[in-house]
């Protein structure tokens, strides 16, 4: 059965990952965008430290006071069977109540399966599911605008018969300037190792660095995002032989090299929200590597365009984001929030 372990490994973590970045870790899953205004934004986004606990299993210093007591859940219908989403709640604790602490779970589900032999004979329907449950802490700096955050995970994951467990941390910092009501934050996400393993070898969990900085800018009613992304690896970029060009006279043909300048783009993703701080959000982003890696070659493509809304009735917030994670088809979040807080 360890070939249908390999094959269910390049099916699924070559659909969730893209290029270079897909295969060299297990528990992949820890990096899917489970927040819908993460996701209408580009992608994820590390310096979102307002209201959205599931925002702080991406970067824990985001934790602060307008989290407290608010509870959040989002949903992906990715494609098919699959889905995946995100649960989380966050809360102030302490006698003066400056300390935050959060709890959630990141999981991803990818339906039944037929099983088969070497031989072609069926062995039975089986499933596979993955979860990660995360608990946090974040505090600010005494006297600086400075906070630090961090994330213990627990994580499980059950490919047919093959199972493995595993444990890893995540930390971050926020700089949140509220005079000029500015963000710029960094995060460093699931550094662990396995506990068990699927097939008695070891392998890396997805490590992953992100850095972001967003604004509102005075007299605008519009936050800006700039993300930088997979910063752990540089070499986003990859020749794809797909795009090579031939020569219909006979010459030389015209290998695809992507540039220097078109591997920095890959790190970078834009957002902008259109009335943040009113009860009616509307978001866009944009993701240049999802943009190279699923465009086709003489025809208009929208990939990497991401958008999504938000809707505020009091205590509940509901929000959709739609965004292309593959060339399969487009993709639907829904999400919601219940703020039993001050804030």
């Amino acid at each position: 059965m360890k070939q249908g372990l390999l094959f269910f490994y390049f099916v699924f973590w070559t659909s969730f990952a893209f290029s270079q970045i897909g295969g060299r870790a297990t528990y992949q899953f820890l990096n899917l965008e489970s927040s819908t205004r993460h996701v209408a934004l580009g992608g994820k986004v590390v310096t979102d430290n307002k209201n959205n606990p599931i925002s702080a299993l991406y970067n824990p210093a985001t934790l602060n006071e307008t989290m407290s007591k608010n509870f959040a859940v989002s949903y992906v219908n990715y494609i098919a069977d699959i889905s995946y989403g995100a649960v989380a709640g966050a809360f102030n604790v302490g006698r003066q109540k400056n300390h935050r602490i959060h709890a959630g779970v990141i999981y991803a589900n990818y339906g039944d399966f037929d099983g088969f032999d070497l031989e072609g004979n069926s062995t039975g329907k089986f499933g596979a599911n993955e979860t990660a449950i995360s608990i946090g802490y974040a505090k600010r700096v005494p006297d600086t605008d400075f906070y630090l955050g961090g994330n213990f995970k627990f994580i499980s994951s059950r490919l047919e018969q093959y199972s493995s467990l595993g444990i890893a941390v995540d930390l971050g910092a926020l700089y949140y300037k509220k005079e000029w009501d500015l963000n710029i934050g960094l995060a460093i996400r699931n550094l662990g190792t396995q506990l068990t393993t699927y097939t008695g070898t070891q392998e890396k969990l997805p490590l992953t660095i992100d850095a972001g900085i967003s604004q509102i800018p005075k007299h605008i009613p519009v936050r800006w995002f700039i993300n930088l992304q997979n910063l752990q690896f540089w070499q986003l970029a990859f020749s794809n032989s797909n795009r090579n060009k031939e020569d219909v006279f006979g010459g030389e043909s015209q290998i695809d090299d992507p540039s220097f300048f078109n591997n920095v783009l890959r790190h970078i993703t834009l957002g902008a929200e259109l009335f943040p701080r009113g009860a009616f959000n509307v978001r866009i982003g944009y993701n240049f590597r999802r943009s190279e890696e699923l465009k086709i070659i003489d025809q208009r493509s929208f990939a990497g365009l991401s958008g999504g809304v938000s809707i505020r009735m009091k205590k509940l917030t509901f929000s959709y984001a739609y965004a292309r994670f593959n060339a399969a088809g487009s993709s639907s979040l829904f999400g919601l929030n219940l703020n039993l807080g001050d804030y």
